[in-house]
């Protein structure tokens, strides 16, 4: 059946309908991964998003039970130009339609996704819609539809955890922030024999603390994180008593709980192969990206911040760390998952630092 994409600009895309067969809602994004799509679609920090694969074959080797970075998908929607119905991989279990039928994720191929890639470049991310499979749309009505729909603001509450839950280990106790925490975080953390308990992002510092972690590490997520402004007070709380790591909207968090403050970028920075240069090495590292705030470079002028990282393709703010404490950030994933793990010995850092302050309050 055929469905459609619209976008808030009044562009339509025809194509046929596949997964769900409902309608859905998000702002329009863009991810140039040429592998990696099951990452992709179940990472939180997609939450209420329509998704563009860039890569113009998806799903040739299928879906497997175990590359999903969160159990539930939270997408609004997928686009891409073909997907293969009959995969050849021996991890693969289910076609990547039948996944998001099961998951109720609408989604459209046989568009031109290079066209709408441009367009996103150009104009930058736009809302747009999927119609319901087979329904023939009022344009005019759904663009004004778009046009007076505004952005959620709620997508961290949606991905976050309900209830504490441990991932346990014999090593560092680490506290897990989440804000719509990837699966890679936490086993980069169990590789390292770490006992985590994972905690919902409302969580106060004192209770933080009260778990007597040896060090804090804020996840990814989605969303504005002026969003969660609660979430900020407490790492602002948590900077001066215990070691601290963040990551993509973690590092966000911590940024403007030092007194920086961020920005929206025009259409984000969502791929796996994103050249950051580590200032404190001066080694260029390939990164795994997604999100669609950055952190204002010029900001953390008046803060105790250090910039570390820096993007080679847009000189945006990648990592910082504090000056008088040991707490430090990335925008980037160095967990890969989908993407290169150059950049993993980050988390050898985190053990190291709470190693060492653990040493120091002996």
């Amino acid at each position: 059946m055929k469905r459609y994409l619209i976008l808030e600009d009044g562009t339509v895309f025809e194509g046929t309908a596949f997964g769900s067969q409902n309608e859905s809602t998000g702002e329009v994004i863009f991810t140039t991964g040429m592998t990696g799509y099951q990452e992709f679609i179940s990472d939180p920090s997609n939450c209420a998003q329509i998704l563009t694969l860039t890569y113009p074959l998806i799903g040739n080797y299928g879906i497997n039970p175990e590359d999903f970075e969160a159990m539930a998908i939270t997408l609004a929607g997928v686009v891409v130009r073909e997907w293969t119905e009959q995969p050849s991989n021996f991890r693969s279990n289910r076609t990547f339609g039948e996944l998001m039928e099961q998951r109720n994720v609408p989604g459209i191929s046989g568009i031109d996704t290079r066209m709408l890639t441009k367009l996103l470049r150009t104009h930058g991310s736009l809302r747009g819609k999927l119609t319901a499979a087979g329904e023939q749309p009022d344009v005019e009505n759904v663009v004004a539809e778009l046009n007076a729909w505004s952005l959620p603001h709620d997508e961290v509450s949606r991905v976050s955890t309900q209830r504490p839950y441990p991932s346990p280990g014999r090593g560092c106790r680490v506290v897990m922030m989440d804000f719509g925490m990837k699966h890679g975080l936490l086993r980069e953390l169990n590789k390292r024999d770490c006992d985590v308990t994972i905690v919902p992002y409302t969580t106060s510092a004192e209770e933080i603390l009260a778990m007597q972690p040896d060090g804090v590490m804020l996840s990814n997520g989605p969303g504005d994180p002026t969003d969660i402004p609660e979430a900020i007070e407490t790492v602002r709380k948590l900077i001066p008593e215990v070691p601290m790591f963040g990551v993509c909207l973690g590092h966000q968090l911590i940024s403007l709980a030092s007194g920086a403050t961020s920005f929206k970028l025009k259409f984000g920075h969502r791929g796996a192969n994103h050249p950051v240069k580590d200032l404190t090495t001066g080694r260029a590292e390939l990164t795994s990206q997604n999100h669609g705030y950055a952190i204002d470079l010029k900001s953390l002028e008046n803060t105790d911040l250090e910039l570390t990282h820096i993007a080679l393709n847009d000189q945006t703010v990648e990592g910082v760390r504090h000056k008088h404490y040991p707490v430090y950030c990335v925008q980037f994933h160095p967990e890969g998952s989908a993407g290169p793990e150059d950049s993993v010995h980050l988390f050898d850092q985190f053990i190291s630092l709470m190693t060492k302050a653990g040493k120091q309050h002996a």
